[in-house]
């Protein structure tokens, strides 16, 4: 073995590689100031990998000789004389680059010495490497080159000599091959085989000998502490020897009598439950009878509440029972049937409430069965109840309006009811006095109908509220009992010690000892079935034998008093907050459906009957009835049901449209036909029109009433007088003002139609300016009424009928102004556009009773000549014209609108007599034609001054002389 190692050889430079690699890798995972101070100065250095070569270049040297800006390429480009002409320049020190200096490297000197002088201090503590302990290296490099020796398949993990290959690779059959001449070569071979492995087994013997050399005194140790441990294990086997011994005694003495009344205890109690859960299947027994029992009583909500809690029963405590294995089903059966049952009934009751005599006081029929079915109807989450309850109101509405019309039919003897048969036939034979009596019995059988509604629907929503309240009552109870738990739970002594004998905690056993009266009272007032039979006398107690019966017949009876909602409320109704919000927002909208229902068959009423024009027939004082009816009846069910229903009032805007184009159309046609016949002279005014006209002194319209005695035995007047000023009209404007008093006094009675009203007045108004102008100014009453001329009287009296109107345009503008609402007040601007109108008219006409003499002047005063006699016949015809056009227009016009309009014909007058002076060379210098001019105007002065009215009129005569230069 000796030999063998000697002889082996040392790869020297491998191992040192190899020591040389480990010192390298364990320097990687220390810190430098705990390195070793000794470190290898011929140490393998990485090469930057970053570093540029050779290869890194991108363009190679032919590419680079071959220039292609060269017209023509060099055929040779190292010749004998390239690199003479170089001449050494020297290297331009770079800008960029710093200059180093000594005080570069002070900083990094200051920080190095520390190290450095740590370094120092570890290389005098630890020896150098050359007096490491070479004896131990040798020894492993030694004991690691042995084991190379040895091939590596010895060495697999998975190393056995039952697998062919590693069998053929360590034993070949080479080797036991002995057939041939070869024999003794093989044998040969075969013992040399086996030296080798033989060689291979005694290194690794000397391997782990040598290893546990190194570990002898680890292997002394453990030999030493197995004895001490065996006499520890010795003495401990003795020590729980005496413990059981003990326990055994203790548990004779102490524990048996204890526990055997434990165990006594958990089968009292196990007996208790087991008969407890036989009265309790005999009580779910009697269920199905004691349901159809309720049924029978129309008790739904206490026949529900036993299959609910039977239900309940049989999933928890009498689950697996095989005798009841049908039951459930049969329950949920019954269940839909009551479902069936509820509906019908709650259907029944609104025929039956809805259908039965308005004239019955009682507004709730059966109040305590409606809430019996309401909370049975929750409990079954049926929410449609409300859809049963809204087709029973329409059809209710419907036979409300055919019994009323059934009802004033027969009373009319008029009719003759086997020639027409149909009931809107014979409805629509009714005159307007009849008819409209039918519409006010309809309007008051829906009142009473809309509130019997609203009684029901506020039990329905007084019942649904209180579930409501009931719910969030009993969540808020359960916060807090789960607080209070949680507390109590924290308070209980957690360190509670399990003693376990036969598989029973005693700690379970003693709570659920305590607990067991308690639960088994709840859980018998909990499924105690109505009307089940008497408990027998071996019973645990006397109130556990009470039905829900009797229980369910006070719930019942209990709804009448004021309380009973609330007791009631106690049921499980299986909703949550949201669908019982929703649910309360139905039924208010369901009050909203009931007003909209009768308004919707009050509006087809209404339409049946004005198919053939009836409606729009009415005179104004019918249809302002008609609408006062149909108002006063939107505001009633308004308060009833809080909400204002459009359709018939939608309905009423419609037909006060069709009232006011015909009102319009009848009134314009009118002052048309009035207009068309007017000749345009002056009218007497009758008392009533004087009446009118003094009832509107204090801004105020009305309409007088008609007085018979008094107004017949006062004579006509010729003038109206307003305010103290006398208006000299024509028949057409007394009528026109009692239109316009008609127009507003609609508007009082309609306030709905005020801005159509007020659209078709100013359309009246300007129809009778434009009119009134075509046929005076613009002569239209000569071929309309054959007037043989339009005379100045006739211009007048157009003048002072505009006047009129326009006196009263600010009374009819704020009449209407304060019926208005603020954003329709833009409606005002007509009267302003009328207004403008109306006085340009009269502007119009004065300026064309200015023209017509004007014309005159021109006429005359072109033949005037300045020569006797004096006064001169031209002067003569001028003021006898001017008498003439005072006399048409003085009792017409006011004093003041008659001065005004001399003044102007004065200044024509003028004007035309300057021109002729000047045409004849007259001037103001004190000669005979001067006198003679003088003389003639002192005449038409003296004469137009003494009209009536003029004498103060300032004429300044100076003007027609002109001026000298």
């Amino acid at each position: 073995m000796a030999s063998s190692h000697s002889s082996s050889p040392v790869p020297q430079g491998s191992s040192s590689d190899v020591f040389v690699k480990k010192e390298v890798d364990s320097t990687k995972h220390i810190r430098p100031v705990q390195s070793l101070p000794d470190v290898c100065p011929k140490e393998p250095t990485v090469t930057d990998q970053h570093r540029w070569t050779i290869y890194h270049s991108k363009v190679n040297l032919p590419a680079a000789l071959n220039d292609p800006r060269l017209a023509k390429r060099e055929s040779d480009f190292f010749t004998k004389t390239w690199g003479l002409d170089f001449v050494d320049t020297e290297v331009i020190p770079s800008f960029y680059l710093p200059q180093i200096s000594k005080e570069h490297f002070t900083v990094y000197q200051q920080e190095i010495s520390q190290r450095e002088k740590i370094h120092e201090r570890c290389k005098n503590i630890c020896p150098p490497k050359d007096t490491f302990d070479r004896t131990l290296l040798h020894t492993h490099d030694k004991s690691r080159t042995d084991l190379e020796q040895v091939p590596k398949i010895f060495m697999k993990p998975d190393f056995a000599l039952d697998d062919s290959l590693t069998f053929n690779s360590v034993l070949p059959w080479s080797h036991f091959n002995t057939a041939g001449g070869k024999g003794n070569r093989d044998a040969a071979s075969s013992k040399l085989l086996q030296e080798k492995l033989s060689h291979y087994l005694d290194i690794v013997e000397v391997n782990i000998a040598h290893q546990i050399s190194l570990r002898s005194e680890a292997f002394f140790h453990a030999m030493t502490s197995q004895h001490e441990l065996q006499d520890y294990l010795k003495k401990t086997s003795q020590a729980v020897k005496m413990l059981r011994d003990k326990i055994a005694q203790i548990d004779k003495v102490m524990c048996e009598g204890s526990l055997h009344i434990l165990r006594l205890a958990l089968s009292r109690n196990n007996c208790v439950k087991v008969y407890n859960k036989l009265k309790l299947m005999a009580t779910v027994h009697q269920t199905q009878p004691t349901v159809q029992v309720l049924l029978s009583a129309s008790e739904f909500v206490g026949a529900l509440d036993l299959i609910a809690t039977t239900q309940e029963v049989l999933q928890q405590e009498l689950q697996g029972i095989h005798s009841f294995r049908h039951l459930g089903s049969q329950l949920c059966e019954l269940e839909k049937l009551i479902d069936k049952m509820m509906i019908a009934e709650f259907s029944t009751y609104c025929h039956n409430d809805l259908n039965r005599p308005l004239e019955d006081d009682c507004q709730i029929l059966e109040e305590e069965r409606l809430v019996s079915l309401l909370f049975g109807l929750l409990k079954q989450r049926k929410l449609n109840f409300l859809e049963i309850y809204s087709e029973e109101m329409i059809i209710t509405a419907k036979n409300i309006i055919k019994q009323c019309v059934i009802n004033k039919v027969s009373q009319v003897e008029e009719l003759d009811t086997d020639a027409v048969t149909k009931l809107a036939d014979q409805m629509r034979m009714l005159n307007f006095p009849q008819w409209f009596d039918l519409l006010k019995d309809i309007f008051s059988k829906f009142t009473v109908f809309l509130q019997r509604v609203k009684a029901t629907l506020n039990i329905i929503h007084s019942v649904v509220l209180s579930v409501l309240d009931k719910n969030q009552r009993t969540r808020e109870l359960e916060e807090v009992s789960q607080q209070k738990n949680a507390a109590k739970d924290n308070s209980l002594d957690t360190e509670v010690a399990y003693l376990i004998h036969e598989g029973i905690f005693i700690s379970d056993a003693f709570s659920e000892n305590e607990l067991t009266p308690i639960a088994i009272d709840t859980t018998s007032q909990r499924n105690a079935s109505p009307n089940s039979e008497p408990c027998s006398s071996d019973s645990v107690s006397e109130p556990e034998c009470t039905t829900d019966s009797s229980s369910s017949k006070e719930q019942t009876s209990s709804s009448a008093t004021p309380g009973g909602v609330d007791i009631m409320a106690n049921e499980d109704m299986k909703l949550t907050d949201l669908e019982l919000g929703k649910l309360a927002n139905n039924i208010q909208e369901l009050l909203y459906s009931a007003s909209d229902i009768c308004h919707d068959r009050a509006v087809k009423f209404l339409m049946s009957r004005a198919k053939d024009g009836f409606l729009e027939k009415l005179n104004s004082m019918e249809f302002i009835t008609l609408s006062r009816l149909m108002e006063t009846f939107i505001l009633d069910t308004e308060q009833i049901c809080g909400r204002k229903s459009m359709s018939l009032l939608g309905a009423l805007q419609s037909q006060a449209n069709k009232f006011v184009n015909r009102f319009h159309e009848e009134r314009k046609t009118k002052l048309s036909l009035l207009l068309d016949n007017e000749r345009w002279k002056q009218a007497d005014v009758p008392a009533e029109f004087q009446e009118l006209v003094d009832s509107l002194s204090d801004g105020k319209i009305t309409l007088p009433e008609k007085k018979s005695g008094a107004t017949e035995e006062r004579k006509p007047a010729e003038v109206l007088i307003v305010e103290g000023q006398q208006y000299a009209v024509v028949g057409t404007v007394l009528l026109l003002i009692r239109i316009i008093l008609e127009y507003c006094q609609c508007v009082d009675n309609i306030p709905s139609v005020t801005t159509d009203m007020l659209t078709r007045l100013s359309d009246l108004l300007k129809y009778f300016n434009s009119r009134s102008c075509q046929l005076v100014l613009g002569a239209g009453a000569l071929q309309v009424v054959g007037l043989k001329t339009i005379t100045t009287k006739n211009l007048a009296l157009s003048s002072r009928c505009l006047q009129l109107i326009v006196h009263y345009l600010p009374v009819i503008r704020a009449h209407f102004a304060a019926r208005l609402q603020p954003k329709q007040y833009s409606m005002l601007r007509h009267f302003d556009h009328i207004t403008k109108d109306y006085h340009d008219h009269i502007a119009e006409i004065s300026a064309k009773l200015v023209a017509i003499m004007d014309s005159l002047f021109d006429k005359l005063l072109s033949k005037y000549e300045v020569k006797a006699p004096v006064p001169s016949a031209c002067f003569r015809n001028i003021c006898k014209q001017m008498t003439k056009m005072h006399e048409a227009i003085i009792d017409l016009l006011p004093e003041e609108q008659t001065q005004m309009l001399f003044l102007r014909i004065n200044a024509s007058y003028k004007l035309h007599l300057k021109k002729q002076l000047s045409h004849l060379n007259v001037i103001n210098d004190g000669g005979p034609q001067n006198g003679l001019v003088t003389a003639d105007v002192a005449f038409y002065t003296g004469n137009l001054q003494a009209l009536k009215g003029l004498k103060d009129l300032d004429l300044n005569m100076a003007e027609i002389w002109e001026q000298k230069r």
